[in-house]
C-alpha cells in the first residue's frame, strides 16, 4: 500500500482533474521507447522479474506471495487506478518483448503528489541506468503528469536507491512507516522533491526543465 506524501499541498480542484486526465491519458513510450502499459499480457514476465529476491526484495508494496494469480490481480487494480486517474504500472521491455522492469505510480489527484515505485533486471542493475531513468520518470511525473510534488520510500538498508534518489535532489525528511499489502509494517526512509526544486537544479545543470 502506497502511503500519500507528508506534505499536503492545497491544490484547487480543478488542478486536480487535469491531474487525472493526465494520467489517464499518459502514453507509456513518452517515458521511454521500451515501455509498455502492463496489462495481463505482462502477467507471467513480471512474474518472472519479480520472483528473483534481488529485484523484488526491497520493494515494500508488491502482491506476496509474487505469483501469477496475485500479480494479474495487481495488473487489473492498476488499470483501475489508470481509469480513475490515480495510478500507473508500466513495464520496460527488452528487445524480444521480455519484462526487463517495471514502473508504477501511485497519484494522489487532490494534492497534485505522487509516488513512484520500481525495479530493474539484476543483470540490469548497477549499469548506470538505474540512475538515468530515475531522472527521466521523476521528470516525467513533473511534465506529463502535471504534478508538483514527487515522494518515494527506501528500506533503511536499500544504499543504492538512496544514492539515486539523493542524486537527483530529493529532500530527505526522515523515516516512516510503510504499510506491505499484507498489513505488515517495513520502516523507511523517506525523501520529497518539489517541482520548483526539480526545475532549478535541472536549469543550474543545463539540462531542459
Amino acid at each position: 500500500m502506497s502511503s500519500p506524501p507528508k506534505t499536503r499541498l492545497s491544490i484547487d480542484p480543478s488542478e486536480a482533474e487535469d491531474i487525472r486526465r493526465r494520467v489517464r491519458n499518459a502514453s507509456a513510450e513518452s517515458l521511454g521507447p521500451a515501455s509498455a502499459l502492463a496489462t495481463l499480457e505482462h502477467a507471467e514476465g513480471l512474474v518472472d522479474l519479480l520472483s528473483d529476491p534481488a529485484v523484488s526484495g526491497p520493494i515494500y508494496d508488491l502482491p506476496r506471495p509474487i505469483d501469477l494469480a496475485n500479480i494479474s490481480a495487481w495488473i487489473e487494480q492498476a488499470l483501475e487506478e489508470r481509469s480513475r486517474g490515480e495510478g500507473l504500472l508500466f513495464v520496460t521491455l527488452s528487445e524480444n518483448a521480455e519484462v526487463v522492469g517495471y514502473s508504477k505510480f501511485t497519484i494522489w489527484p487532490q494534492w497534485a503528489a505522487g509516488e513512484i515505485a520500481g525495479a530493474r533486471r539484476a543483470d540490469k542493475q548497477n549499469s548506470g541506468q538505474g540512475r538515468t531513468g530515475a531522472a527521466r520518470s521523476f521528470g516525467w511525473m513533473f511534465e506529463e503528469l502535471g504534478l508538483r510534488l514527487i515522494g518515494v520510500t527506501a528500506a533503511l538498508d536499500n544504499v543504492r536507491s538512496a544514492k539515486v534518489i539523493e542524486a537527483a535532489g530529493f529532500r530527505y525528511m526522515g523515516e516512516r512507516d510503510s504499510v506491505r499489502p499484507d498489513g505488515g509494517v517495513r520502516r523507511s526512509r523517506y525523501w520529497e522533491l518539489r517541482r520548483e526544486d526539480w526545475l532549478a537544479l535541472n536549469s543550474a545543470h543545463g539540462r531542459p526543465g
